[in-house]
């Protein structure tokens, strides 16, 4: 088998960045529906 040494192909870097964006969203939305109202919360 011929596998390289490093993980450098395009592939890795597609997953890693939707992975990111994902967790990105996830925790956008968290924030906005549950953090928010809660500071609002707060402040009434």
């Amino acid at each position: 088998m011929n596998a390289p040494a490093r993980f450098d192909h395009e592939v890795w870097t597609a997953g890693l960045a939707t992975v990111l964006s994902y967790g990105l969203g996830l925790l956008g939305l968290f924030v906005l529906l549950f953090v928010v109202p809660f500071l609002l919360f707060l402040l009434v």
